[in-house]
């Protein structure tokens, strides 16, 4: 690893960039951040287990610890899995995945590329009608799986942060033809969306 890299830079090429947040910060770089300047503990990476830690230990020349296990239990990698026949398009597990594993459009069923998922499962709990599982995954996460999610994540941010101050053209259209459900400020008018999508999708299911 070059020398002339931060030592964040130097932390987070060991994180393994699942961005799942599990750690309590807002994905890999942040927490890479936070253990650079002595706010956080080595121990709080569940997808990293315990050889993350080990490595992390011998990066910053410190004591390994065990995993803290308040922030989840380290598993093979896992993979989410969309029911299609029960998905109703409404979006929400796209705009929570963050390395855009999943595709699809706004009322139309979503699928998730297994290829670039990393099986963070922030996908499944936004999901109103419980399509989504995650499943062991036929590989294990690699380095090379590692830096592919870090761009990513990044291409990601990068293109948020455009839409978020971009007034007009693209993030204009991007955010109208957003679903309801998943723009709504008012409690009442999400409610109402999810209802009305879920009785699109019961009328679909019936019909066929």
């Amino acid at each position: 690893m070059p020398t002339s890299l931060s030592l964040a830079d130097r932390i987070d090429a060991i994180l393994p960039q699942t961005q799942c947040t599990k750690c309590g910060y807002d994905g890999c770089r942040p927490y890479a951040q936070a253990i650079a300047q002595g706010q956080a503990p080595i121990n709080r990476c569940p997808p990293g287990g315990q050889e993350g830690i080990d490595a992390l230990a011998a990066l910053l020349s410190t004591a390994p610890l065990p995993l803290d296990t308040s922030c989840g239990e380290h598993m093979v990698l896992q993979l989410a899995v969309i029911d299609e026949s029960h998905c109703i398009g409404c979006t929400l597990c796209i705009q929570a995945c963050p390395v855009d594993a999943i595709i699809g459009a706004n009322k139309q069923m979503h699928t998730v590329l297994p290829e670039l998922c990393t099986g963070c499962d922030l996908c499944v709990e936004p999901c109103p009608v419980d399509c989504i599982t995650m499943v062991p995954a036929p590989y294990a996460w690699t380095q090379e799986r590692a830096d592919t999610a870090r761009t990513h994540h990044l291409q990601r941010q990068k293109r948020l942060s455009g839409l978020h101050h971009e007034p007009s053209g693209l993030a204009a259209r991007t955010l109208s033809n957003k679903a309801p459900v998943a723009t709504s400020s008012d409690p009442e008018a999400r409610k109402k969306a999810i209802a009305d999508a879920l009785a699109r999708a019961r009328a679909r299911r019936q019909t066929t």
